[in-house]
């Protein structure tokens, strides 16, 4: 069985190379052959990659909401490839294991248990990325013990993150931490690092919690995959 990951698609090569290692991490674990392709972008994309690889094929969206990528555009690219033994999974989501590796990252920018915490995330106007975003900081609240408050990546002059962070200073916060809710470096993660905050995560990129929901996903295709049709 091959896996294959699809990934948004970033035009930071550092961001690729991000993908590519988990891709090589997953392929050592899992002991089967893993390929790494993007949505959007930049290449290889799903067709690029299906062209190459025989045989049956999950396919996992490393996505941490079920956006507009998640629910249209990748099932559509791969019914235009007119294959019908891939098996697409569930995204990432706002999984509990990706909210803990979250708040490792926080911890190890250096918060401390009294910071005011922000949950940055990429700007969606799907409802459905909008409701996992918000799930995903409810997580990671209940996880430090304290609110956190969600905040959207956006660049340009809309509201962003840094007007959040600045809020919370007017509003009585001696320091402000912000969770990273990204897969990998990019534009959006040079954005936080410019936003005001006293703590600033990194992104979750191959962080041992991503493999681990890799798996599952890969470990839950097969069991569907086994059950009689």
């Amino acid at each position: 069985m091959n896996l294959l990951l699809v990934a948004h698609g970033t035009r930071d090569p550092a961001g690729a190379v991000v993908t590519e290692r988990v891709a090589e991490l997953a392929a050592l674990q899992l002991g089967v052959p893993v390929r790494a392709c993007f949505a959007d972008v930049r290449g290889p994309t799903l067709a690029d990659v299906l062209a190459e690889v025989d045989g049956p094929t999950v396919a996992v969206p490393a996505f941490l909401a079920a956006g507009y990528h998640v629910r249209a555009d990748v099932p559509e690219q791969l019914r235009a490839t007119g294959r019908r033994d891939v098996l697409l999974t569930d995204a990432f989501g706002p999984d509990p294991a990706l909210v803990a590796a979250a708040a490792q990252r926080l911890v190890e920018a250096g918060a401390r248990p009294d910071d005011a915490v922000v949950l940055a995330v990429a700007a969606s106007s799907d409802p459905h990325a909008q409701a996992d975003g918000a799930r995903a900081a409810r997580r990671l609240g209940r996880l430090l013990g304290r609110p956190v408050t969600l905040a959207p990546i956006v660049l340009g002059d809309r509201p962003g993150v840094g007007d959040v962070v600045a809020r919370l200073r007017a509003e009585g916060a001696g320091r402000v931490a912000v969770a990273s809710w990204l897969l990998a470096p990019g534009l959006f993660q040079r954005n936080l690092e410019c936003c005001g905050a006293d703590a600033v995560g990194t992104p979750l990129a191959d962080h041992p919690a991503v493999l681990e929901v890799l798996r599952d996903r890969y470990a839950h295709a097969m069991v569907a995959r086994a059950r009689p049709a």
